[in-house]
């Protein structure tokens, strides 16, 4: 299918008119590029995503050394991750160990296990850098955490195409990413989230790939069965669905960096058994219900689960191959190991069971108040972002030529870009309800899978950045709307010009907005008067 005739799909348009019903359609922009030469639109294809990337790496990668020490719960990755390339598991620091590891004192480690709340991948992919460019270099605490953030730039117009099968739509939603605030921060630190992020985006490609192999599939065993003269009655058991299989791969590793990785294995699979149900009945298997539940679900399972299960298991191969991890020999105290008919399982993994357990109580108990805590209900509203780092100084102070001067790290989102992907998802909920367009379930169950668990956690202490996890979701909901808006070739002259016109205007003040924020996302210094020009809400302070 053509990239035109894809996009006349997605905005559900009319077929063209016959010529004598014919009036001007398209705008001149189209009649521009109509008259390109192949080679030429080949080249724009290509050349505008290209482009999208080396942004993505700008915002990403300039000066990612600055501040030279360690911002936020860096303190905890980045010494984790040390200790764990080091060690092979995660082990304490001295108490004044941040001072002496920002000057480029690295071995101060203890041998000690330390207490650790998540699984080792985000740090062992942190430890990648540091042992590439050095412990001692702030670019190796974040390089890994960036080029992360550069490849989901890639990967999220990857999705983009395949979903709405427009090069326009697929730049525009790699500009809004490489561009976005929150984006560009959880890029430029040593956190663990964009890492959550990145293999959540993942997973859900893989999911978007099965939906299309596994149809196809379905409709050649239904064709086998016509042709044979047999029903269709539960419908077949797939089980050769390896995109389903590097979904499992992709959402365990997920769950490798923090455990809300969890949601987006549960909330896909069941998305899959729903997409198959459909399927199914789309399809005149006559018990599609019970033949999704009671013969595909069990497979769905067995394809998914066990491979997640494997994914996460093997990050922890540091903490295995060691004596000394936390809790690493817990099963072989005392009184310790089970009985029963559980004696069979290996120490090692009642070991770990319990370091598990230890961390999930951990979790739910997580209620200290911090200063910078958000409210999930208040995320799609942008109202608490978090400072990772600020600094003051006095005039001559750090170079500070004004009374007063502030250098900040904030995770504030592009006001503009944020708070249009809220109102987008509003009106997809809308649009999912009154046409049930399966691009759009997609994209919300993205969201849900990343936002709703967290409204069930509303008494724990949780932050802004969080947001992340599911931010490329909200950034593909906001790019199905302005394709709405700019409808398509075959449209009215006057009305698609004027939807150019609108998305265009939206995507420069979208740039300006993040140029003004651009100090706050890098750490630059400003006059203190001005840096309060950005604080737009006062729980921005």
């Amino acid at each position: 299918m053509t990239e035109r005739a894809d996009f006349d799909e997605l905005l559900d348009t009319e077929p063209a008119p016959s010529p004598a019903e014919r009036r001007p359609v398209g705008s001149r922009l189209d009649d521009w590029w109509a008259r390109l030469s192949p080679s030429w639109q080949r080249a724009l294809r290509w050349g505008a995503p290209a482009l999208v990337v080396v942004l993505a790496a700008v915002t990403r990668l300039w000066n990612l050394g600055h501040p030279p020490e360690l911002v936020f719960d860096e303190t905890f990755y980045v010494k984790d991750a040390w200790t764990l390339a080091n060690l092979g598991y995660e082990a304490q620091w001295p108490a004044d160990a941040d001072a002496a590891f920002n000057s480029g004192t690295t071995s101060g480690y203890l041998t000690d296990p330390a207490f650790v709340v998540h699984p080792p991948l985000g740090k062992w992919i942190i430890s990648v850098g540091m042992l590439v460019l050095g412990p001692d270099n702030p670019v190796g605490w974040r390089i890994s955490t960036a080029l992360i953030g550069i490849l989901a730039v890639v990967l999220l117009m990857v999705v983009a195409h395949l979903l709405f099968r427009s090069m326009v739509l697929t730049t525009i939603a790699g500009f809004l990413m490489a561009i976005e605030g929150n984006a560009i921060v959880m890029s430029r630190v040593g956190l663990l989230d964009n890492s959550v992020m990145f293999f959540a985006l993942l997973g859900f490609l893989f999911v978007l790939l099965d939906r299309g192999w596994s149809e196809l599939r379905l409709a050649a065993w239904i064709g086998r069965r016509e042709a044979a003269g047999r029903t269709t009655d539960w419908g077949p058991a797939l089980w050769w669905r390896p995109w389903l299989i590097a979904a499992g791969v992709a959402f365990g590793a997920t769950a490798a960096v923090k455990w809300s990785g969890l949601y987006f294995l549960a909330g896909f699979a069941i998305y899959t058994l729903v997409v198959d149900a459909l399927a199914r009945r789309r399809a005149g298997i006559q018990l599609w219900g019970s033949g999704t539940v009671f013969r595909q679900g069990p497979v769905t399972f067995l394809l998914m689960v066990p491979v997640a299960l494997a994914v996460y298991l093997s990050t922890w191969i540091g903490w295995f191959a060691s004596d000394s991890g936390y809790d690493r020999t817990w099963a072989s105290g005392d009184g310790n190991a089970w009985t029963g008919a559980l004696a069979w399982v290996p120490q090692s993994i009642q070991s770990l069971w319990h370091f598990e357990t230890s961390v999930y109580n951990y979790h739910v108990g997580e209620n200290r108040g911090h200063g910078y805590e958000a409210n999930p209900l208040t995320w799609l509203f942008l109202v608490r972002p978090t400072s990772m780092w600020y600094q003051a100084a006095s005039q001559g102070e750090n170079g500070c030529t004004f009374d007063t001067c502030g250098s900040s790290i904030t995770g504030i989102a592009n006001p503009l870009i944020w708070w249009a992907a809220t109102a987008a998802l509003v009106y997809l909920v809308y649009r999912l309800v009154r046409f049930r367009e399966w691009r759009v379930g997609f994209i919300l169950m993205g969201i849900a899978a990343g936002y709703l668990p967290w409204l069930l956690y509303l008494n724990r202490t949780v932050f802004q950045f969080y947001t992340i996890a599911f931010e490329p979701y909200l950034l593909l909901g906001l790019t199905f709307v302005i394709g709405l808006i700019l409808g398509s070739r075959t449209d009215d002259r006057d009305r698609r010009t004027s939807g150019i016109g609108v998305v265009a205007a939206f995507l420069a003040l979208a740039l300006a907005v993040s140029v003004f924020f651009w100090p706050l996302w890098t750490g630059m210094q400003l006059d203190y008067d001005y840096l309060r020009l950005h604080w737009w809400l006062v729980t921005w302070r």
